[in-house]
């Protein structure tokens, strides 16, 4: 029976060890934390984001880095398949706003109990606190090109281990203190393999105004966010945010942040300042918008301005708004102009905030770059370099949007890799 070894047991490693068993082989992970999951457990706030519901072409328009090469992937282990294994697996699913997959008991552990099981039921041998050092490769017997394949691997404590394929699901860099500490990297670029540059993906927005601090902690739910870099919109959508002390966090701002980094790249002026807009009232425009603002004001003619806005905006957000308007806080509201007024509700629709940077990988949700796929063969996962060396996941140079769908991209290419490996 063919020996497989797996490296790292998040996520695609785990998916492609149970599917390299049910194909009949005899298949180790190597895990060097005490657990399997570890980043997995913290994953939509600890909710896991299993994958997204939309139509597998859908897929593609979500993945922003390498979408064609994962057209294998996507269709061989497509999204509904995804849902149907852990279905069959015995966990219960359910979906919510913008088709995104969570457990129905919305416990990230869940997910991570079902594929421990099966992994257990197939006699997966799973050694924790293990690392591998690197991977042990032989000569092609009547090779023409002098490839080399997989013999087995090096492990940290000096033991060979011998194997006919190793897969290598280590992840990538972000939130290292899980154990994605870029082993992949070198056992790739070991292996003759290029690795693009990695930088954090998914991550919150450094912002410029103080304000965010002011507002540290509130949450905003159905509100529209635009990235504009000069009068190009980078980035649109709908959905929710949080303040921080430095500045915006939530999954609409982390979606943005990959297109704050493309365009930093591509112009190669990574001081450049971007602008956040938020439109706090999306389902309004600026004439129902100002008639509802009317209204108010007309109910209470004698209010201060600044005791008028609680019916309209979350607490926090009141003085920010108040100062930014310029109208005085104790001016009476039947004394606003309709200039002011005016002014107040472009304010709403258009509350523009200056981004100065991005956070780092102990706050990123993926990596960003990895392995280059051009050396990979996409209907299989293995090296182009070497026979029976796999890679999976997000060691891979791939990266999505926030929705499951990196989730996705690990589910989809631990399977190809799981069902291929010899």
């Amino acid at each position: 029976m063919e020996q497989v070894i797996v490296i790292g047991g998040g996520a695609a490693g785990m998916m492609a060890a149970i599917w390299a068993a049910r194909s009949g082989k005899n298949v180790t992970v190597y895990e060097k934390n005490e657990k399997l999951g570890k980043k997995l457990f913290i994953t939509g706030k600890g909710r896991c984001n299993l994958t997204n519901a939309c139509d597998v072409e859908d897929l593609f328009q979500s993945v922003v880095t390498n979408s064609k090469f994962l057209y294998s992937a996507f269709y061989t282990l497509t999204n509904e398949d995804t849902m149907k294994f852990f279905e069959e697996l015995g966990l219960s699913i359910k979906v919510e706003r913008g088709l995104r997959v969570f457990p129905a008991s919305d416990k990230s552990s869940d997910v991570i109990r079902v594929l421990k099981n099966e992994m257990e039921k197939l006699r997966i041998q799973t050694i924790y606190h293990t690392e591998v050092r690197e991977v042990l490769y032989e000569s092609v017997d009547g090779s023409q090109d002098d490839q080399e394949r997989v013999s087995g691997v090096l492990l940290k404590n000096g033991k060979k281990v011998k194997a006919s394929s190793v897969i290598v699901a280590t992840g990538g860099v972000s939130y290292p203190s899980t154990g994605s500490t870029g082993d992949g990297y070198q056992i790739a670029k070991e292996a003759g393999h290029k690795v693009m540059e990695v930088m954090p993906s998914l991550v919150p927005l450094e912002i410029k105004e103080d304000a965010c601090k002011q507002m540290q902690g509130l949450s905003l739910k159905n509100v529209g966010l635009t990235l504009f870099a000069g009068k190009k919109k980078l980035y649109e959508d709908f959905g929710e945010m949080i303040f921080t002390h430095f500045g915006m966090s939530g999954p609409l701002v982390l979606s943005a942040s990959p297109q704050v980094q493309n365009y930093r790249a591509k112009k190669k002026k990574k001081q450049e300042e971007l602008i956040v807009e938020l439109d706090l009232k999306p389902a309004l425009s600026m004439e129902k918008l100002d008639a509802r603002v009317l209204k108010d004001f007309s109910e209470e003619k004698n209010k201060f301005f600044k005791n008028s806005l609680e019916h309209l905006l979350p607490k926090k957000l009141i003085p920010i708004i108040i100062e930014w308007s310029g109208i005085l806080p104790d001016k009476k509201v039947n004394e606003i102009t309709r200039e002011e007024r005016q002014r107040l509700v472009y304010l709403l629709k258009h509350m523009r905030f200056t981004v100065i940077g991005t956070r780092g990988f102990a706050e990123a949700i993926i990596t960003k770059g990895g392995v280059s796929v051009k050396e990979i063969d996409p209907s299989t996962m293995e090296s182009k370099k070497k026979a029976g060396l796999y890679f999976v996941g997000e060691v891979l140079d791939l990266d999505a949007l926030t929705g499951g769908f990196n989730l996705q991209i690990a589910w989809s290419t631990g399977y190809l890799a799981g069902i291929s490996c010899l």
